[in-house]
């Protein structure tokens, strides 16, 4: 049982102990003997952010359960291995995306260089195994696994289908679930499945993960797009500058006159400085932002239909709070 005193003042009322125990047990497992490696550690607190994926692990837990009671140990430690991994995946993805604003910091591999960067992400990586490692059942394990080598699979996708003007929607989709809607989709499915053996119930909150994941990062391609780096609090036009195709521009591409086509086509491949700019200016008047914002819509509609099987509770209701939140964020 969480005996946690301190919390975060803008979560959930019902997840505040449960997350401060999670934020204790991250610091705590990665507490390092070398001055060095701690310095890194503290520095990439600032990535944690609102701790949406723990959150959706506790949130999911207490869905489930048919009388309230408190979340055991069980919870908070999958909470934090889901975060640690989570984190992982930004400090890698910083040096993929040559990136230097994350959560309106300097990024690790823009303070301390590429090789620093990767190395810490080994290592998030490397504490929530052990940390997983320390539960009874090695469910939990396999599936933390099996998520992370889907995740690394999406980056990979994604990177050999850069500058590929072919990309369409199904090829879109299928590489956002792997690098991003997959872990949100675990997430949800080891809060749950700690906390009952309703399959129905399980896989219901599963599937709310999967489709609130998916719209999360059509929303985080959108902003990419028309965001402001102040708002948004991390480095924008990436997606542009690496030529990494996203749902507003495949829209474009598909649905546009053949010279505005070709007009995306000949900013995204130009050595020009301001071809993002130029880039943005193109896309961000036309319908194709609508027309991705109105597909996270639909995917929040859909997640939210999923819970309704769910008992009302104080958790569902957050859950539902979480998918609206969703596609009216700016940051």
């Amino acid at each position: 049982m969480v005996t946690a005193t301190t919390a975060d003042s803008s979560a959930p009322a019902h997840i505040q102990a449960y997350l401060a125990a999670v934020d204790d047990l991250f610091n705590m497992e990665l507490r390092s003997e070398p001055a060095q490696v701690q310095q890194l550690v503290n520095r990439v607190a600032r990535f944690r952010g609102k701790m949406l994926r723990p959150s959706l692990v506790l949130l999911a837990g207490l869905a489930c359960q048919e009388s309230p009671r408190p979340l055991g140990r069980a919870h908070v430690v999958l909470a934090t291995v889901v975060e640690m991994s989570h984190v992982a995946t930004l400090v890698h993805d910083d040096v993929l995306d040559n990136a230097q604003i994350r959560r309106r910091g300097v990024t690790i591999n823009h303070l301390h260089g590429n090789e620093a960067a990767v190395l810490l992400g080994d290592l998030l990586i490397s504490h929530a195994f052990y940390l997983c490692s320390s539960l009874e059942s090695q469910t939990a394990s396999r599936l933390i696994g099996r998520t992370t080598n889907i995740v690394c699979e999406g980056e990979l996708l994604q990177n050999f289908r850069r500058r590929d003007w072919n990309l369409d929607e199904s090829a879109y989709f299928d590489i956002i679930y792997r690098k991003t809607a997959s872990l949100i989709e675990t997430a949800c499915r080891l809060g749950a499945q700690e906390s009952t053996r309703d399959v129905t119930m399980i896989d219901a909150l599963a599937r709310y993960g999967r489709h609130i994941g998916t719209a999360f990062q059509i929303i985080d391609d959108v902003l990419d797009i028309t965001g402001q780096p102040a708002t948004v609090g991390k480095s924008l036009g990436t997606d542009i500058d690496k030529g990494k195709l996203t749902l507003p521009m495949i829209h474009f591409l598909a649905t546009a006159a053949q010279t505005h086509r070709e007009l995306l086509i000949g900013l995204l491949e130009s050595p020009e400085e301001n071809r993002v700019e130029k880039v943005r200016q193109l896309l961000i008047p036309s319908a194709s932002i609508a027309y991705a914002r109105r597909r996270a819509r639909e995917l929040v509609d859909e997640a939210m239909e999923t819970i309704r099987i769910l008992p009302d509770s104080p958790a569902r209701a957050t859950l539902l709070d979480m998918a609206r939140f969703i596609t009216a964020r700016e940051l």
